[in-house]
């Protein structure tokens, strides 16, 4: 079944609101113009009300259809609150409770564009001739579900974003999305024997302004395993892993399918790595039981500045080296080819914060 994504739950919800603060009787369902794709889709109100003569508030649920996703049956609120005065913006588009925060732009709500185009593009039809208005998006469960995504670690804080560049769900988990991924892969191939393999927006990113050629990087998403194996069988001769370090520790742990829906152990990895350099028994329970890898790092940095030591130097050294050797061996067992294989890992900040001897040598010769 086909999902979409919270843009448009938070779209339909203004729609509705707004709907209902005009006199329209209590809506059951609103018509969304998707915009990307150029599609109208139903969507379903939950609940809708006037909160005074000048404000309603309407509510729908998240349905990403059949995929994985943590905001499945999420409330999404959105509160419309009109004015009669002309602005030059007619419609101003701020979070609330439970949206998240970008802490790289003065705090402001984590709303991106295409959820901004997708709300103004629908409301702006409905407007009244000397209406401004100002929509509200609320997640009421946004702080709670935050804290299983890795929002935090790229610079939202304190809830969800509203991110997305489709209204459609990509399925993510298909065949036929991992096959696009390969057939890309395959073309670079023909062009390149060394490549870059990007974990994510931020790796994707980050490995662009250290100067690596576009035309060398390979978005992986979650499929790590497959996509190296299939860079083998392409006679692919080298490849840099480039990713946050919360994504890519898996890989020094044997998790090559590194979605958080289909295993983890991120703490477990790290904590063992620290108990093979030594680190004290009470220094190991403390970085078991942090809630994220991040916290876990800060917690080295903080035990470094203390005491002088150098347990992030040492720990990162370690499991980039224990990743390169775990994905040469596994490219290996499923391909039968050999396959060099370097990793670079960064924090929350975008920092580099280990680079293995493999990594450097690959990246030289690029």
């Amino acid at each position: 079944m086909q999902g979409y994504t919270l843009p448009v739950f938070a779209c339909a919800s203004a729609i509705a609101a707004l709907r209902h603060l005009h006199q329209e009787p209590e809506l059951h369902s609103v018509k969304v113009d998707l915009i990307k794709p150029a599609q109208i889709v139903t969507i379903d109100i939950e609940q809708v009300a006037k909160l005074n003569n000048s404000s309603a508030i309407a509510i729908t649920r998240s349905d990403p259809g059949d995929h994985l996703d943590l905001t499945r049956n999420t409330p999404v609120w959105a509160l419309v609150t009109s004015a009669e005065a002309v602005k030059e913006q007619k419609i101003e588009i701020r979070g609330g409770e439970g949206v998240g925060l970008q802490l790289d732009r003065q705090e402001r709500a984590a709303i991106y564009s295409y959820a901004r185009e997708l709300i103004t593009a629908n409301l702006q039809p409905l407007l009244h001739p000397q209406e401004s208005i100002t929509v509200t998006i609320i997640l009421p469960e946004g702080r709670r579900l935050a804290k299983r995504t890795s929002n935090e670690a790229f610079g939202v804080v304190e809830g969800l974003s509203l991110l997305g560049t489709t209204g459609i769900v990509q399925p993510l988990v298909a065949a036929s999305q991992l096959e696009a991924y390969q057939t890309k892969l395959a073309a670079k191939a023909k062009l390149f024997d060394s490549l870059v393999f990007c974990i994510g927006e931020n790796g994707f990113d980050l490995a662009q302004q250290m100067g690596i050629e576009p035309e060398r990087l390979v978005k992986t998403a979650n499929w790590l395993g497959s996509m190296l194996v299939a860079a083998a069988l392409c006679e692919v001769k080298s490849i840099v892993l480039f990713g946050y370090h919360g994504k890519l520790i898996k890989l020094a742990g044997g998790i090559f399918h590194t979605h958080n829906h289909l295993a983890d152990g991120r703490l477990e990895i790290f904590t063992t790595h620290c108990a093979l350099l030594g680190m004290s028994t009470e220094s190991l329970r403390q970085i078991y039981t942090c809630e994220t890898t991040e916290a876990a790092l800060c917690m080295l940095r903080d035990l470094d500045a203390r005491e002088n030591s150098d347990w992030v130097e040492l720990l990162y050294s370690a499991i980039a080296s224990r990743i390169d050797s775990r994905a040469e061996n596994y490219i290996a067992k499923y391909s039968e080819q050999k396959v060099r294989v370097g990793s670079v890992l960064f924090d929350r900040q975008r920092k580099i914060i280990e680079q293995s001897p493999n990594a450097t040598i690959l990246l030289s010769n690029l």
